[in-house]
């Protein structure tokens, strides 16, 4: 059984003289007690910085050791053995960078000045994968010292080797027993046959790192060449050669988008995949959804490096920045290939959750800080850190038990055919040591649902919310029965019973309800029976099963007199009846089902329904109308797309209760119109304001309903929303701008 490791994204990255850092972006900075959360997990070992920019950032007589004293402490005192991070994807303090000639001196003495003040640490990794961190910073420019050229990154990674062997040497002056956990990304390069030659290329300098820290980079060799070609004098490599530094453990850090295919036929992409080498430009995507054999994934790849220098191997990092049942999936699969490696006899000590925190503005390579959060075991976006359902996982997989989560049912979207996004996939020769990594590839990958699958079973399918449910549902691999008024009424106990009896789901979703909030106060009854009693009926039935239950709840339970955000504990009162049948129904099911999750949301558009206000205000702008909408009526809109994902990553993480879920934006609806209206390239000055009880409404409104959350705020800021939303509709085609016509006051009333 390998060991459970833990890790906390730490990067201290450098973009032009801005330095950012993942510890404070994910508030474990100001949280040692983080650290009692993660050895609750069962980790024995924990990925930890003790950094040399945080730490030493104006020199080592004014180094700040109190924070890494406590959290090291507190490590030790938890039963878990610390690996220490001395540099992670950094280039050291502002005096220095990874082109200064004195960078591995210079990491040197600080490494030694680490070990000698806690000498009971076993574990180092002086620099986190050299060969990315060269990459990125020297190659690609995207991080200082931003240099785009083959000499600056042959220099960039040669310092940070050279460092890595100077650090571990000091370090084992004071700790003799020191061992080296080198981490490094290995991915593989795949290509149409006219690039064989640059797929090849890129194949062999994968293993640089590995190569130089074990001496066996050789003159004959294709990348010794390489470096001479570009300025490297022999003298430099030599030095490798005769200062070998093997690892202790390999530490293999494997993503999804670690493999890639390189195509000349660039037009197939969009034009920010394009790129070159100077004799061909080709495009760039993750290998993953283009052939049609799927990537070699993680048991081949670690295959390969345990066939290449036999030395013990660690998962260092294996984390999906997806939805939460396909890192469920992600996480289980690479699991399941160490234990297989580990059957086979390959010496593979260690799986590590990673990142144990989430992490922050990866999408843009830590270029610019966009707010964009990828969860991890821990969601950080409330006022405690959160366990997801990865944190359940975690202590089953440890203790050799298979996790029974409903999501893995299903294989993961590298092996379902919606992973194709470019086209009809691309069949390619297989390469010596291509292989195939999962059993889901042999002959049931590319098929909508695995025969045995549980399913959700969703309530009101015909409606935006239900629709929304059906259509994301499918693309995360959640296997779904959907229901319309037709199929089942939610208020009529047997109807309700006969369903859940017939299709056993893992889960119960409702999207179903009385949404005509004007309407209701002419239909009190009707409103009623769907908002209060259906909810009721089918949180009784889901209680009877054992099972969740999904129902949602509005920002019209509340009369607006707080003037600030309305946050989960806040006592309802509403003013109208649409908003007492939804406060209703909110006890009502709480009363049948404690265990269910309300989801209060407000204001929500998408891209599949054009009957929403935001659809409403661009078709009147865009077929030449003005807009009107209501000035002083204040919500937080919701994006129907954000809503539904997050609902489902809730219910995985088996969360209950009332949650606030919409984007963390209060604004009128007047700004709604004019921010969705700049969107899209609209003129947002064509959008009126008008007091909203100019708009004749019959049922009462609160003049200020915003949704926060004392739970935490899941949603992405508006203007995000809004850009996706416009991407998403030009795409598809929606909106059709031949049926506009100006929103009047009862157009505004939909959004309302």
């Amino acid at each position: 059984m390998p060991e459970l490791w833990g890790g906390v994204e730490c990067t201290v990255n450098r973009v032009g003289d801005r330095f950012y850092d993942q510890t404070v972006a994910s508030g474990h900075e100001r949280r040692p007690e983080d650290i009692d959360r993660f050895a609750a997990l069962g980790i024995t070992s924990l990925r930890y910085p003790v950094l040399w920019e945080r730490t030493a950032p104006a020199g080592l007589a004014s180094a700040r050791w109190g924070w890494a004293d406590e959290r090291l402490r507190r490590i030790r005192d938890a039963g878990m053995e610390p690996i220490v991070g001395l540099v992670h994807h950094g280039s050291g303090p502002e005096g220095t960078s990874l082109l200064d000639p004195a960078f591995p001196e210079k990491l040197a003495a600080y490494a030694r000045a680490v070990a000698e003040r806690y000498p009971w640490v076993r574990a180092f990794t002086p620099v986190n994968e050299p060969l990315t961190t060269a990459r990125f910073s020297a190659l690609y420019g995207f991080w200082y010292p931003h240099r785009k050229n083959g000499l600056a990154f042959a220099r960039a990674l040669l310092g940070q080797l050279r460092a890595t062997v100077l650090a571990m040497r000091a370090i084992r002056e004071v700790i003799p027993e020191a061992r080296l956990v080198q981490t490094e990304d290995f991915g593989r390069t795949h290509s149409t046959t006219l690039l064989d030659y640059q797929a090849a290329f890129e194949n062999e300098r994968r293993w640089l790192t590995f190569d130089l820290l074990t001496g066996r980079l050789a003159p004959r060799d294709r990348m010794w060449r390489y470096f001479r070609n570009v300025g490297i004098a022999n003298a430099e490599l030599d030095w490798f050669r005769q200062h070998p530094c093997p690892p202790d453990v390999i530490g293999v850090n494997h993503y999804l988008s670690s493999e890639r295919f390189l195509d000349h036929r660039i037009r197939r992409y969009p034009r920010e995949r394009w790129g070159g080498n100077g004799r061909h430009r080709y495009a760039d995507v993750e290998a993953v959804r283009v052939l049609a054999e799927g990537a070699a994934g993680p048991r081949a790849l670690l295959r390969e490096v345990w066939d290449r220098y036999a030395l013990p191997l660690a998962v260092t990092e294996a984390h999906n920045g997806c939805t939460r049942d396909e890192q469920l999936r992600w996480f289980v699969e690479v699991w399941d290939a160490a234990m297989a490696l580990r059957a086979s006899g390959v010496d593979l000590r260690a799986v590590t959750a990673w990142a144990l925190l989430g992490s922050h503005d990866w999408n843009s390579l830590l270029t610019e800080p966009r707010g964009h959060y990828e969860p991890g075991v821990f969601d950080v976006r409330g006022p405690e850190p959160r366990p997801t359902a990865m944190a359940h996982v975690l202590p089953r997989l440890r203790a050799g038990q298979r996790p029974d989560h409903p999501a893995l049912d299903e294989p993961g979207w590298w092996h379902r055919p919606e992973r194709f996004v470019y086209g009809a996939p691309e069949v390619t020769p297989r390469r010596p040591g291509q292989a195939h990594s999962s059993a889901h590839r042999a002959s049931g990958a590319l098929r909508a649902v695995t025969d045995g699958s549980r399913r959700l079973l969703v309530f009101g399918a015909a409606g935006t919310l239900g629709r929304a449910f059906v259509r994301l549902c499918a693309l995360r691999g959640l296997p779904v029965r959907s229901l319309t008024r037709s199929d089942a009424d939610i208020a009529d106990r047997d109807a309700v019973a006969r369903v859940v009896e017939r299709y056993e789901p893992w889960a119960i979703i409702n999207a179903a309800g009385f949404v005509r909030v004007d309407d209701a106060e002419r239909e009190a009854e009707r409103c009623a029976r769907e908002n209060r009693d259906g909810p009721a009926v089918l949180a009784a039935a889901a209680a009877g099963a054992g099972i969740p239950l999904v129902t949602y709840s509005s920002d019209l339970v509340f009369d607006g007199a707080k003037e600030a955000a309305y946050v989960e504990s806040d006592e309802p009162a509403p003013l109208n009846v649409y908003g007492r049948t939804k406060a209703e129904g909110e006890r009502a099911v709480l009363e049948r089902h404690p265990g269910a999750l309300i989801i209060r949301t407000s204001a929500f558009f998408g891209p599949w329904d054009e009957h929403n206000f935001v659809a409403g205000v661009l078709r009147s702008l865009r077929s030449g109308h003005c807009a009107l909408a209501a000035e002083d009526v204040v919500v937080t809109p919701t994006y129907v797309p954000d809503l539904v994902n997050a609902s489902l990553d809730l219910l995985i993480d088996g969360e209950r209760g009332i949650w606030h879920l919409a984007q963390p934006d209060a604004m009128s609806w007047l700004e709604l119109a004019r921010r969705a209206a700049e969107g899209a390239g609209l003129d947002p000055g064509r959008v009126e304001g008008r007091p909203g009880a100019s708009f004749g409404w019959a049922a009462e409104r609160p003049a200020w309903s915003a949704l926060g959350s004392e739970r935490g705020l899941l949603l992405p800021p508006i203007d995000n929303a809004l850009e996706r939303y416009a991407r998403q509709v030009q795409e598809e085609g929606g909106i059709d701008c031949a049926r506009g016509a100006a929103v009047t006051h009862s157009d505004a009333a939909l959004g309302a």
